[in-house]
This record gives C-alpha cells, sequence and structure tokens, in this order.
C-alpha cells in the first residue's frame, strides 16, 4: 500500500448528500462525544447537519475524561457517538464497555479491514505513520528501520515521547504483533541505551529538539512536521529544511500507522442518526475535511491528501490489522516498565 493510494482528484462537496445513507433528511438529533479540536471539523459537521437535518450536539474533552464520563454516565448516557485518536483509546473505550457493536455495508466497504475493530465497535477515519526524522546536516545515512533505532551507532541521539504517549504504546504493540514480545522487549531497551533526554514533551518538540541540536533522531507522527510544512509552528516552521525523514521497513512490513477513529455509544439514545454520522465520515468528501484539518491521510481509498501531506512522498504502509495490535496493549506497557522507558 503506498501514499498514491490515497491520492485521486479531490471529490467535490456537492457530491455529499449522494454519499450520505440513503435515509437522509430525517431531522433530529445526535449527540457526538469528541477529543478532537481542528477548525475544518466545523465544516465537517456543519454539511452533515445541512445534508440530513440532524442537530449535532458537542461535547469536547480529552480522550481520557470523555470515557470515564460515559463510564460514570452509564445506561443513562446521553452519547450517541465517540470520536479520539490511536488505537490504544480506541481499545480503552471498548475495554470500558462504552461502546457497542456497529453492523453497516457501507463501514465494512469503505474502511479498509486493517483499520476496523474485530467486532466492529470501532472504525478509524484518518492515518498518520509514526516516522523517523533526522538532522540532515548531522546525519548522512539516518536508519531506515524501526528496528535500526536500536542499534549502538544511536547511542545517545535519539529523542522519542514517554512510555505513557498512546502513540508509542501503540508502535511497540506493533513489533510484539510481527516479531514478539522477547525482540520488542529488546528494541524497548535499545532505544532507552540510544535517548539523547529523558522522554520529554509532545511530538512538536521532538522536532524541535531536531533543530536545536539536542539529538539528531526523532520519532514522530507525520502530521506534525506536516503541520509545519503548511502553517506557522513556533521553533520550527521555518527549519524544515533541515530535516530529513525516514518512513522505516519499506522493505519489510512498512511503516507504523495509527489512527483517528470512533465508533457508538453503547447506550446510544439516538442510534439510527449515530449511524448516520458514522457512515458519513467515511464518505469522500468527508473524508476530505476529516484528514486535511490535521493533516492526515484518509483511510478511504481515492480522496486526496493535502499538499503538506503529499510533500511527504509516496511509502509503503503496514497493513497490520490494528485490532490484533490493540490486543497486544498491555504487553506493550508492561515492556515499557521492565525496561526503564520512563
Amino acid at each position: 500500500m503506498t501514499q498514491s493510494w490515497y491520492k485521486a482528484t479531490l471529490v467535490s462537496a456537492i457530491a455529499l448528500t449522494a454519499a450520505l445513507p440513503a435515509a437522509a433528511q430525517d431531522g433530529g438529533e445526535v449527540n457526538l462525544y469528541s477529543s478532537r479540536h481542528y477548525d475544518t471539523d466545523e465544516r465537517l459537521y456543519s454539511e452533515f447537519e445541512e445534508a440530513t437535518g440532524i442537530t449535532i450536539n458537542r461535547i469536547e474533552g480529552e480522550a481520557d475524561e470523555l470515557i470515564a464520563r460515559m463510564e460514570a454516565e452509564g445506561e443513562n448516557s446521553p452519547a450517541d457517538v465517540l470520536l479520539t485518536v490511536d488505537t490504544s483509546r480506541l481499545k480503552r473505550a471498548k475495554d470500558a464497555g462504552v461502546l457497542q457493536a456497529v453492523e453497516s455495508a457501507t463501514l465494512e466497504e469503505r474502511v479498509p479491514g486493517q483499520f476496523q475493530d474485530a467486532d466492529n465497535q470501532w472504525f478509524g477515519f484518518s492515518l498518520r505513520g509514526r516516522i523517523i526524522f533526522y538532522d540532515k546536516e548531522d546525519v548522512s545515512e539516518p536508519p531506515q528501520t524501526y528496528a535500526a533505532l536500536a542499534d549502538d551507532a544511536w547511542e545517545g541521539e535519539i529523542c522519542i515521547r514517554s512510555s505513557t504517549n498512546t502513540y508509542n504504546q501503540t508502535l511497540l504493540a506493533s513489533i510484539i504483533e510481527h516479531d514478539g514480545e522477547e525482540a520488542a522487549r529488546e528494541w524497548a531497551a535499545g532505544i532507552v541505551e540510544n535517548m539523547a533526554r529523558p522522554p520529554q514533551g509532545g511530538d512538536t518538540d521532538q522536532l524541535r529538539a531536531l533543530v536545536s541540536g539536542e539529538c539528531n533522531i526523532a520519532v514522530s507522527n507525520t502530521y506534525y512536521f506536516a503541520r509545519a510544512l503548511a502553517s506557522e509552528v513556533d521553533g520550527l516552521t521555518g527549519s524544515t529544511d533541515q530535516i530529513g525523514w525516514v518512513f522505516p521497513n519499506q522493505d519489510t512490513t512498512g511503516a507504523h500507522m495509527n489512527l483517528s477513529g470512533g465508533g457508538m455509544a453503547a447506550h446510544a439514545p439516538n442510534r439510527e442518526n449515530a449511524l448516520k454520522f458514522l457512515e458519513y465520515l467515511a464518505s469522500d468528501s468527508a473524508q476530505v475535511y476529516f484528514a486535511a484539518g490535521n493533516n492526515e491521510y484518509p483511510v478511504v481509498e481515492g480522496v486526496e491528501t493535502t499538499e503538506a501531506v503529499d510533500e511527504l512522498g509516496d511509502f509503503t504502509a503496514d497493513d497490520v490489522d490494528l485490532s490484533a495490535v490493540a490486543e497486544n496493549l498491555p504487553a506493550a506497557q508492561r515492556i515499557f516498565n521492565e525496561v526503564g522507558w520512563e
């Protein structure tokens, strides 16, 4: 699977209604609990409301807070749909019992199987690669694989986030899925040995550390760098020419992908409208807004990416089943603890 898999002529928003479920214009409401907060989401929601007559009532917050709120609300929860980021949080919601299985031919057809929960409790709607960035001034031959990051050659060179970060948890869980727990433990221990500093900050901070010279290698999601290409990011924009990037494992598994996604709340009071909204998120026009709002990759085939994302170039993505990866998350956290990854 390459990036060109995603690239095609931009579908006009006029086609929105044709892509929506058949029963549109019925009215009513849908209560959305969301940890997304991008400006383009406003247009995403307004087009759904205009096309269906369904009002979206939003409650926004951090993913863990929203999941805890849904648990506390129980059967009285007004939530219809939960939107959040990363497989780990979607699994957390599933394990907490706040999601329910959804049967939808539309979602099954449009969302590739590796980006769906095995029990149909969540679906991915946009993707981001977790890849290697490097200082082009100091590194002439950057590591080409995740495994290479643990080589002795990179001792004291790597900036990466903490073990509590969901993106790192899912990356390690994917390594477990591919190579087993022992190989994953050796890799994690190698990364700890190669850290330029104790983990601190977010992905943007790892990229800033390349610019400042604090490290020569950084691990980050693609959209953090694409954001600096597309708009002003303090301490990063204006210095992006200094930074090179590698989509790892191009000759083997492909680059690890994590996702934004959502599912229907376990006690959704507006179940029919919730299903319409989830199916809408898989429509071509919604995919444009959903992914472009954060410079991500759409999950639906044939939807165009932003110019900033295009600048990252073609790559082969890992097609591992993220539902299977999610089952390895407890083991990933245990390994992080064992090797002393703060």
